[in-house]
């Protein structure tokens, strides 16, 4: 899939592509220079395009079709996840994922929301749209992880929570409200990471950690750019005006110093080099837990509270 600002880079790799084709098997330094030419300005479109990207286009990049999902990452950064599931309740929610995985000789929970690849999959997942089964399923691995003393990391990528009336009638604000109050107190270290889109509550459902970050080319807000707009404008015409206005951008939440880091992307997105990707996700874990094995859990506990308290306060 291109994106609209990815086209003049496209236009150059296609030229690049025709020249190679043309030479063959030719050695000729002119020619050898040429390429090296057009590589060179490929490079440097692609590092200018991507370093000044609007708030609107990194939303677009946030929902990249090919961009790695929660599991994604999970099989890539663990050696022998199991996948458990339920909430002992209703039933199993397969838009929240979540299970014990070892990372560098270390046991973690790993739990996050599923999106899909395809229509079938969109559909069993539910976009990644979690019911109140999918949040009370994720307290209950959080919970289990704490009775192990099990680290907890939390990916982060959803729409919103379920809006059905169903979902309304089980409990859904009651369940992301429980998770809030719970995760507040876990004993364990929590990292959470925002992999794609962070909307609203239910993105917020799995995201009170002690360390909070965003990868680059993510989004963090109680609402999503379209539906801004169309409060305030009663169009969708001004999503990228509204994604402008609600400083979503990890830049801007890193800013506002309400998260705790930025993981740098490969240039282009997650999704042009998944595996780099995960590395570099799987550096962030290690260096985060490093660090969070250092204290103790009553000032783990006491850190996180006061972070989330101090947000949006204003000291004059």
């Amino acid at each position: 899939m291109l994106l609209d600002f990815e086209k003049p880079i496209a236009d150059l790799e296609a030229r690049l592509v025709e020249m190679k084709q043309k030479l063959g098997d030719k050695q000729d330094a002119d020619a050898e220079t040429a390429l090296k030419v057009v590589e060179s300005k490929i490079l440097q479109l692609k590092i200018e395009t991507y370093k000044n990207l609007t708030p609107w286009q990194r939303v677009q990049l946030s929902r990249h079709p090919d961009r790695p999902y929660t599991l994604d990452y999970i099989y890539g950064i663990t050696q022998d996840f199991i996948e458990l599931f339920g909430d002992r309740n209703v039933k199993d929610d397969k838009a929240m994922v979540g299970g014990f995985g070892t990372i560098d000789g270390q046991t973690f929970m790993l739990i996050g929301q599923q999106k899909g690849r395809n229509t079938k999959e969109r559909q069993y997942r539910n976009f990644g749209m979690a019911n109140p089964e999918g949040y009370r399923k994720a307290l209950r691995l959080m919970k289990l992880a704490e009775k192990f003393d099990k680290p907890i990391i939390a990916f982060i990528d959803t729409p919103g929570a379920y809006p059905g009336i169903e979902a309304e009638e089980r409990g859904q604000g009651e369940a992301i409200a429980r998770n809030l109050k719970e995760m507040f107190m876990l004993r364990v270290p929590i990292i959470c990471i925002v992999i794609g889109e962070g909307a609203s509550g239910g993105a917020l459902g799995i995201a009170i950690g002690d360390r909070v970050m965003m990868l680059e080319n993510t989004w963090y807000s109680v609402i999503s750019p379209e539906n801004c707009s169309t409060i305030l404008w009663r169009s969708w015409n001004f999503k990228e005006q509204a994604a402008e206005a609600m400083k979503l951008t990890s830049k801007d939440m890193f800013a506002f110093k309400l998260i705790d880091g930025i993981i740098d992307e490969p240039l282009g997105g997650a999704h042009v080099d998944k595996d780099e990707t995960a590395r570099i996700v799987k550096k962030a874990i290690i260096d985060s837990f490093a660090e969070l094995s250092k204290m103790s859990v009553s000032e783990r506990i006491d850190a996180r509270i006061e972070k989330f308290s101090s947000m949006g306060m204003v000291s004059e």
